[in-house]
């Protein structure tokens, strides 16, 4: 059994796993609140930059709490820390994680501020957690929502939600980020949580591709609701709960991500639909498109689960089989004709 603890009136050392802009404004809010903030990351000026100018070369023109410093050594950031908070990109974390087995410490409570898949095995970030380092899942919660960084650092009004299959653990993290502009909700649902942070960014790249194409609002809100229901597919043969999809993990970080221009992913969709290459893309981006990565887990587990995903598969075609967008769009609008709701169609016509 995990014990229970309290966040008020006691200083906790913290860890924060990832010194991008987003693990850089949670590592700021907690150290803000007067905690004991350790930063990890692995480029050296970016560490150089917190630790001896009170500035991250991710979040510029912020400046930084004393109480907050950082290490390029994963052993040191985790060694003693009894919470932490992981904010890596995903395909950081398993490295990591082996990398810091050995110091790792055991009852030490963590939360994933990731939002996406490892394609090589599927998982959920907290999933990784678990296997590398055979944790129970009584100690692991996960954090989402319509979350941009670089607002949420200057005290701008947000939200998200904080899942952790144990409700001890869920009420801890949700008190310890909770700030007069930063609103924390609960959630038993870490499955769920995970998967709307994950699957959103494919769902962005499509609504990006609108963009790029100029299809007005018509199209990009059909394609935007379409996508939340192939979300609600994958999620549910997952073990996730639809509830929680017409949430902040779901919704709320659906409209935010497929809306704004600080929005990576709608970003490279636009880029996709006016005709770039992902290759090229690729080549010239600095920041890690989670949706493009996610969308090669979504694709396997689409077709192993048996689950209709076309929205998703469509992105799939543009990023990695170089079909064109227009006819990837062409292909989507000429399928057979079917009800909203297939279920909820049979149920209901069946009375009649």
């Amino acid at each position: 059994m995990v014990e229970d603890r309290e966040v008020r009136g006691v200083v906790k050392k913290i860890t924060v796993l990832g010194a991008g802009a987003w693990g850089t404004t949670l590592g700021k809010m907690l150290a803000s609140k007067g905690h004991s903030v350790m930063l990890w990351d692995k480029e050296p000026a970016v560490v150089a930059s917190i630790n001896h100018h009170r500035e991250s070369l991710t979040l510029p023109g912020v400046p930084l709490p004393v109480s907050l410093e950082a290490t390029v050594s994963p052993q040191e950031a985790v060694t003693g820390a009894d919470t932490i908070v992981s904010a890596m990109i995903a395909g950081q974390v398993r490295y990591l994680l082996e990398e810091a087995a050995a110091v790792w410490p055991r009852e030490a409570w963590i939360i994933s501020c990731t939002k996406g898949l490892e394609p090589e095995s599927h998982l959920r970030m907290s999933a990784i957690f678990a296997e590398v380092l055979a944790l129970p899942v009584s100690q692991l919660a996960a954090l989402s929502g319509p979350n941009h960084a670089p607002e949420i650092a200057q005290g701008a009004l947000a939200s998200a939600v904080v899942a952790a299959p144990r409700r001890q653990v869920a009420e801890y993290f949700q008190e310890l980020f909770m700030t007069p502009y930063y609103r924390l909700y609960t959630s038993p649902d870490i499955i769920g949580v995970e998967l709307g942070g994950a699957l959103k960014n494919v769902i962005a790249i499509a609504a990006g591709i609108c963009d790029g194409l100029a299809l007005g609002d018509n199209t990009k809100a059909a394609l935007v609701t379409r996508g939340l229901a192939e979300m609600v597919r994958l999620a549910v043969k997952l073990g996730g709960e639809a509830p929680t999809f017409y949430g902040l993990s779901g919704v709320g970080d659906l409209m935010v991500t497929c809306t704004s221009k600080m929005s990576r992913n709608r970003g490279c969709g636009e880029e996709l639909g006016r005709g770039r290459s992902y290759a090229d893309i690729l080549a010239n981006q600095k920041s890690v498109i989670e949706g493009a990565r996610t969308a090669i887990a979504v694709q396997q587990l689409a077709a192993k689960l048996k689950v209709e995903m076309p929205i998703c598969a469509t992105v799939y075609d543009i990023l990695y089989d170089n079909q064109r967008p227009q006819d990837a769009i062409a292909r989507l609008m000429g399928r057979m004709a079917k009800p909203e709701d297939s279920e909820q169609a049979a149920r209901l016509w069946s009375l009649y």
